[in-house]
């Protein structure tokens, strides 16, 4: 059986490279929903409707678990598509507001995301829960996505929108940087560079994957124990199985498998920043 893993666009390889580092003996397919990319620009009701079609392709095509590789996504459909689906277990993801409020020791703790994710009451509602303190501030960052579905990762275009983004925050104030959207952390080596270095970046890719494989685990459909601290990607890159599709599409152009490759090795080093 396959583990499930989609996102609007290449993003969500954010967690599809994590969980193979981390689960190397598993299936994975892995579906871009490339027809309607970006979702964070999207209506809920749009957003509702792609992500309920792709999960439904994925329990068309033996996948023993879906993890929604999008912020935006799980924010608008999780609980929904849970109640739709259950006979699958659907693992989202979600900001990881709670630990970086935890690890901030005081300082500002600054969110970026899309524009849907800001604006959607489950965002705001997981901040209340964990910043007494009221520390959390919100970044917009809808560009990131345009760029990182083009394959811009390091330019001065990508710089300058960075930097004007940034420009209207007092970075010096911030002990944490949350990445909440997976296209994010493409950007690592960039944001490392603008921000100060006492500024910790922290996104919800390995703590997600861990839910996953806790609840694999527990439902005892994990292929092999999986690697706690992580398998090396040199070692197991060429023997991990998975499919790739764009909006139910399978990827089987050798161009295109060139590029996903590409991908995977700047995560690869984006996963070390």
């Amino acid at each position: 059986m396959n583990i499930g893993i989609f996102d609007s666009g290449i993003g969500g390889m954010t967690l599809l490279h994590q969980a193979m580092v981390l689960m190397p003996h598993e299936n994975y397919i892995f579906y871009a929903d490339t027809d309607h990319v970006p979702y964070g620009t999207k209506t809920r009701e749009q957003v509702m409707s792609y992500v309920d079609a792709v999960i439904r392709f994925m329990t068309e095509h033996d996948c023993k678990a879906v993890l929604i590789a999008c912020n935006t996504a799980t924010a608008v459909a999780a609980d929904r598509m849970r109640t739709k689906y259950q006979s699958i277990p659907i693992i989202g993801i979600e900001p990881a507001v709670k630990p970086a409020v935890a690890e901030s020791e005081g300082k500002r703790v600054l969110v970026a995301a899309t524009p849907l994710t800001v604006h959607e009451k489950r965002l705001h509602k997981l901040v209340e829960r964990v910043d007494d303190g009221h520390l959390v501030d919100f970044l917009e960052l809808p560009g990131l996505v345009e760029f990182a579905e083009r394959g811009e990762f390091v330019s001065d275009r990508v710089t300058a929108y960075l930097r004007e983004k940034l420009s209207g925050y007092i970075l010096d104030r911030y002990g944490e940087l949350v990445l909440g959207c997976t296209h994010f952390n493409y950007f690592k080596d960039t944001l490392r560079a603008l921000i100060p270095p006492q500024v910790h970046m922290i996104d919800g890719s390995l703590g997600t994957v861990r839910q996953l494989m806790r609840v694999l685990d527990a439902r005892h459909e994990l292929s092999e124990p999986a690697a706690c601290g992580g398998v090396s990607w040199e070692q197991y890159k060429d023997d991990i199985c998975v499919r790739y599709f764009e909006s139910g599409r399978e990827i089987t152009d050798l161009a295109k498998l060139d590029v996903i490759r590409g991908l995977h090795e700047r995560l690869e080093e984006m996963r070390k920043i």
